[in-house]
């Protein structure tokens, strides 16, 4: 199988304060050519090298860490040595046989100034006892346990100094319910169910977002916008934030957009503009960014630069593949269904379309993003076949450029407060 069918996903890892904390590197085979790989040593291996060789560190991970799964035999081979133990967590998997040589390997691992989990524990205390005694994290799957199991398993493990993340947590609901129980790490996209975000913003904040969509929907004449910033503090905030994040480093105070544009140019300002919606924060010491900028930023440069193999593409529907991938998660930020969400915006009919029911090209094209963030190999090639100006490769190459963009927007800082060596946080 060509290295390039190989689909390299990141799952989110969030903190108690849904902040980004981590990424999930997760391996999928592509299945151009009706091949599998189903040996976990492969997989392993597969996203060592794409991730930090072909790919590059950076690229992949930004300032965050990334979590890699490890099946045993690639924890007692020399490779996971050359890892950039700075950067990774070791997952051992549940596959793994607990015996001597296990735990004396992760000993030395850790030693070594590794950070080891333990993957898809459900409360087999015996046989892994041993193990939790070096492992520095323990990622529980809810969804193979009742909330009665989970509250007994989650007693047993907070005797022990443990960071607890919660797996597979697919509902707002269940999401609460482990941040009741005290959960320190969250994985999945439950982050972006409407519920999980309502109430995060005074009403005057929430009021701006929606004003600024409708504006940039109707509008190509950034100076039109002038008025409501100088009105609004929080956008003025926020584009100050972003802007900095985009050009690497502190430019002053921007004293309007038109400042702003002066800084970045008026094409990138318009995209940062679009992006403001997700940086618009509840208070100016809130930590930053969100989740949901990031993986909106994502989706929008992703597909932005797909579009650009489209027959006869214009300027225009670039912008509009932007706008759609941007917008696609409006209606988490605003807690309200996206029908709602697009009733005041005077959007193009093919960005309304994608975004309400996933049809046309654009719709097209954000089912396909969609299924890349699931690392779904069937659902790629199905989208891959009606989009035919598109191929595995293209669309890999694609990926890293939008993940290289939007990890722009990430803070080393930030990453190292939410991650630090704090109680309940992974160590350094």
């Amino acid at each position: 199988m060509p290295p390039r069918e190989l689909l390299l996903g990141r799952q989110p890892i969030l903190d108690r304060d849904q902040n980004l904390a981590a990424f999930e590197l997760l391996f999928r085979s592509g299945h151009t050519n009706d091949a599998q790989v189903d040996d976990d040593l492969v997989a392993s291996a597969t996203v060592i090298n794409h991730a930090f060789s072909e790919l590059g560190i950076e690229a992949v991970l930004g300032p965050y860490l990334g979590f890699i799964n490890l099946p045993g035999a690639l924890i007692h081979s020399d490779v996971i040595e050359l890892l950039p133990r700075d950067r990774v967590v070791l997952e051992v998997l549940e596959t793994v046989d607990v015996n001597d040589a296990l735990v004396e390997r992760l000993k030395a691992l850790k030693a070594a100034g590794f950070r080891i989990a333990l993957d898809d524990y459900v409360g087999h205390e015996d046989a892994y006892d041993a193990v939790l005694d070096v492992v520095d994290v323990v990622k529980v799957d809810v969804d193979a346990l009742s909330l009665k199991r989970l509250a007994a398993v989650m007693a047993r493990l907070q005797k022990r100094p443990l960071i607890l993340l919660a797996e597979k947590v697919n509902t707002a609901a269940e999401a609460k319910a482990c941040m009741d129980l005290g959960f320190d790490l969250f994985q999945g996209y439950y982050f972006a169910k409407p519920l999980i975000l309502r109430g995060t913003r005074h009403p005057a904040a929430e009021s701006a977002i929606v004003q600024l969509m409708s504006l940039l929907a109707g509008t190509r004449d950034l100076a039109t916008l002038e008025p409501l910033f100088a009105s609004s503090a929080e956008l003025t905030r926020g584009l100050r934030r972003l802007v900095d994040a985009f050009l690497g480093s502190a430019h002053g105070e921007i004293r309007s957009v038109s400042h702003a544009q002066v800084l970045v140019g008026r094409r990138p300002l318009r995209r940062l503009l679009e992006l403001l919606i997700y940086a618009v924060a509840s208070s100016p010491d809130a930590r930053f960014p969100s989740p949901l900028l990031v993986l909106a930023a994502t989706r929008a440069r992703l597909m932005e630069t797909l579009a650009r193999d489209w027959p006869d593409v214009t300027a225009g529907m670039r912008e509009q593949a932007f706008l759609a991938g941007n917008l696609s998660l409006a209606g988490a930020l605003l807690a309200l269904p996206m029908e709602e969400v697009l009733v005041p915006l005077p959007l193009a009919d093919p960005v309304r379309a994608a975004l309400l029911d996933r049809s046309g090209a654009l719709g097209a094209m954000l089912r396909l993003v969609e299924r890349i963030e699931q690392a779904d190999p069937d659902g790629v090639a199905d989208q891959l076949a009606g989009l035919p100006f598109l191929d595995a490769e293209r669309v890999n190459d694609a990926y890293v450029q939008a993940i290289e963009w939007a990890n722009r927007f990430g803070s080393a800082a930030t990453v190292a407060n939410a991650i630090g060596s704090a109680p309940g946080r992974i160590p350094p």
